[in-house]
């Protein structure tokens, strides 16, 4: 009698290499997911910003400040939450800049990328709740390409498992990082074992949270921030579980992951958010747009600028935007007229008194002008001798208003 093979039938492998030279420049895995998370996240969010009222290439000047911030803020987080490894009593304080060898935390990113963006968006005049709700699906989805590079890192996978599924990990070699260690016969040494893919199992939960963004964004009409906080909310859900499955270093608070209470509060933040926060999605129309250049009236063609035609019309981007309704934005879409803008009270109470004086007064002038007899204005004050003093009294209450009050 044979007996059934103890390993598994199936398993993930695992790359051996994570970083190859090209000449004396080392190309990572990790950076190039990154890299390709980034481009991703731009594409969603500028075809989003489109749709909204945005300018083209509005999304690249607001990577220019939210990628680099969105970098160090997660370069703080992780050193921050692992101090022992800079900072402790064989620490090296200088390793907290070599970035390159690895130690991001995504809170930190998200944190500091939303600062970048939201300077950003100052300097263009897009509201930052606008840009927000734009980048929510397109987040995850950068998120998902980018735990592939833990993939080929051979990191941060999950405890023990005899699933199908089960990741085989690499042995790394300290002395040769981004490689795997070989043994005599040069064949990459593997840890005993299959692990769960927790860098997997992230991914597709991303992807299943653009997804949801997606839907009831475009279900529910989501505005002022609140798909963000969806995403936020999506997000987190799945980093709680999966964190808790994760078998990598990390410190602990009442023996639980430090991760797992980031996760819990954060998610209750944005649920708070996304149910107290209400309102209509903000759709933009640009202030000050340049206007489109006219042809010279009576066909002078000797007065068109060929060569700016043969160049092509060049974008400017407007000085600012201003908030509008989804039918006005419509409109505008359609017949290019610019929806008036709408004057601004300090509240409903002001504005009710303001059309209610409007009305008094319309009313007044049009008693004023049928009371006023064709001799002229000089009668006006002359006083009825058929109308006793009770009479006058009485009539007292509708004495025309003052028009300078």
């Amino acid at each position: 009698m044979t007996l059934a093979p103890m390993t598994p039938l199936a398993a993930l492998p695992s790359p051996s290499t994570a970083v190859w030279q090209l000449g004396p420049v080392p190309i990572r895995a990790y950076a190039l997911c990154i890299i390709v998370g980034i481009v991703v996240a731009c594409v969603v969010t500028e075809y989003r910003l489109r749709r909204r009222g945005v300018a083209p290439g509005a999304v690249l000047d607001i990577a220019v400040w939210a990628v680099p911030a969105g970098i160090i803020g997660a370069r703080i987080y992780h050193v921050i939450t692992s101090p022992e490894k800079y900072f402790g009593a064989d620490g090296q304080p200088l390793k907290a800049f070599a970035i390159w060898e690895g130690g991001l935390g995504i809170w930190g990113a998200v944190a500091g990328g939303a600062v970048g963006a939201w300077f950003a968006a100052r300097q263009l005049g897009i509201p930052f709740a606008v840009v927000a709700d734009a980048l929510a699906p397109g987040l995850p989805l950068a998120q998902a390409v980018g735990r592939f590079g833990n993939w080929f890192n051979n990191e941060l996978f999950g405890g023990r498992t005899s699933l199908p599924w089960g990741l085989e990990v690499h042995v790394m070699d300290p002395d040769n990082p981004g490689h795997a260690l070989r043994d005599d016969a040069g064949n990459p040494v593997l840890e005993p074992g299959l692990y769960h893919p927790t860098f997997l199992y992230e991914a597709l939960w991303n992807i299943g949270v653009a997804a949801l963004v997606l839907v009831l964004d475009r279900k529910l009409r989501l505005g002022r921030g609140r798909a963000f906080a969806l995403y936020v909310m999506g997000y987190t859900a799945g980093r709680f579980w999966i964190e808790l499955m994760r078998t990598d270093e990390a410190n602990h608070i009442l023996g639980v992951r430090l991760n797992v209470w980031t996760a819990a509060l954060v998610f209750l933040g944005a649920l708070v958010y996304f149910v107290r926060v209400r309102g209509p999605r903000e759709y933009l129309i640009p202030v000050g747009e340049p206007a489109a250049p006219v042809p010279p009236a009576g066909g002078d063609v000797s007065q068109v600028d060929l060569s700016a035609r043969e160049a092509g019309a060049r974008p400017v981007a407007p000085e600012g935007y201003r908030v509008v309704t989804e039918e006005q934005f419509r409109a505008y879409r359609e017949t290019g007229a610019v929806p008036a803008e709408e004057p601004a009270a300090t509240d409903e109470a002001e504005r009710d008194e303001a059309a209610g004086a409007g009305t008094e007064e319309a009313a007044t002038d049009a008693d004023a002008a049928e009371r006023e007899p064709a001799e002229g204005p000089a009668d006006e004050a002359r006083p009825d001798p058929d109308r006793t003093d009770e009479d006058r009294a009485g009539a007292g209450g509708a004495r025309p208003a003052d028009r300078d009050s």
